[in-house]
């Protein structure tokens, strides 16, 4: 009988556990997918690697959910957890509650489904939720909507729902839908939208008069334009902040209140950008990746005039799905560093940004999964939502805590 032998990354994740070091290859050293591209300045991809990753206990804190998709933390340390199929759970105290009652119809079919959820810093008195879903709009279209209701007291229900935004137009596409909610330090909400999956050919994420693909932002309370936007004077539609995107899963505030945002890329061109209002950031036009059959998208271009350079790519991609700004206690060595949960990478993918520059990448608790957000508890510790069809809640800690 042939003995078994097991297969070198297996080897290699097993020697990692072993000695705290990093458990797969150098991911610098894997090959770009798209040839021929270069970047625009020094550092744009492939930072240096940050060596000496912590070594990360992690505890299971809820499992068996379903396609989770987005967590809010709220003042007492409890969190708000959905799920795809359409469901908001309250974690409270080690426990899982039932479904919210109060929730809209969701669309769940291909990547739709009830998104992101957030709630703005005077929670404590008002209470007030949002999230993001894809809204059944008649027949087989749909469109990213936004959401907005009160926690009931006893944490059951969202009291007062309301949709107060729908995304236009209504399409049939079940792909690229968003979408991540943050409010600003004026109290306005972005919303990251995704192009739904539509063609290079058919460039949605150019058209102002759409808000697929878009960076958008709103009034809280009316789901209205917020004052100050870019295109308010009739150019475009007045709640578009930022164009030219292509699925944007990630998106936070910075310590200095700048916005942050990730979307995937095609095969290769995962983007990080700092979205200024107003500016295209070029997608389908110019890309860092290429089509998945390895042709170029368009005419293969990677910067044209009046289109933005990401700040950062990567290619091979990480799949980004949601983004902190670490601050906290238990991690020191982090403050101030964007932590991004990686679907494709199966793990957090932490940056050492330097003013709009990254100066550093690490991947940190490789292989625990397919990371689709992040929160800190107040603690410090991460709080890591896995998806999948029998998803977790984990928490992870430096060893030994």
């Amino acid at each position: 009988m042939t003995p078994f032998r097991a297969p070198a990354a297996i080897l290699a994740l097993l020697a990692g556990l072993l000695t705290g070091s990093a458990a797969l290859a150098d991911f610098n050293d894997a090959p770009p997918n798209a040839k021929g591209q270069t970047p625009a300045f020094q550092g744009q991809t492939r930072a240096p690697v940050i060596p000496q990753a912590l070594r990360l206990a992690q505890t299971p804190l809820v499992e068996g959910l379903r396609n989770p998709w987005g967590m809010a933390l709220l003042p007492d340390g409890s969190l708000l957890i959905t799920e795809k199929i359409g469901a908001m759970r309250l974690y409270r105290d080690g426990k899982l509650s039932p479904p919210l009652k109060g929730l809209p119809e969701v669309d769940d079919e291909g990547q739709g489904g009830l998104l992101d959820v957030a709630v703005a810093p005077n929670f404590a008195s008002t209470r007030q939720v949002w999230f993001s879903f894809t809204q059944p709009r008649g027949g087989r279209d749909s469109s990213t909507a936004v959401g907005t209701g009160r926690l009931s007291q006893d944490g059951t229900a969202l009291e007062e729902m309301r949709v107060i935004f729908t995304a236009e137009p209504g399409m049939e596409a079940l792909h690229h839908f968003g979408s991540r909610l943050v409010f600003d330090r004026d109290g306005q909400l972005f919303v990251t939208t995704g192009d739904r999956g539509l063609p290079p050919e058919q460039p949605i994420s150019q058209d102002l008069n759409t808000h697929p693909g878009k960076v958008l932002r709103l009034d809280p309370a009316t789901g209205k334009a917020s004052a100050g936007n870019p295109f308010t004077g009739g150019q475009g539609l007045p709640e578009i902040w930022s164009y030219g995107h292509r699925n944007l899963q990630a998106a936070a505030l910075d310590p200095q209140g700048r916005l942050w945002t990730i979307e995937h890329g095609p095969n290769g061109g995962d983007e990080l950008n700092l979205p200024q209002a107003g500016r295209n950031y070029g997608w389908p036009v110019i890309t860092y990746g290429q089509n998945y059959d390895g042709n170029p998208i368009g005419a293969g271009l990677t910067a044209q005039e009046g289109m933005e350079q990401p700040v950062y790519y990567w290619d091979p991609v990480i799949a980004p799905s949601g983004m902190i700004f670490y601050q906290g206690e238990m991690f020191p060595e982090w403050q101030g560093d964007a932590l991004i949960g990686g679907l494709r990478a199966e793990s957090l993918v932490r940056l050492k940004i330097e003013g709009d520059r990254v100066t550093g990448e690490q991947r940190l608790a490789e292989g625990i999964g397919r990371v689709r957000d992040i929160e800190v508890a107040p603690d410090g510790a991460l709080l890591v939502l896995i998806d999948g069809e029998s998803g977790s809640l984990l928490r992870l800690t430096r060893r030994g805590r």
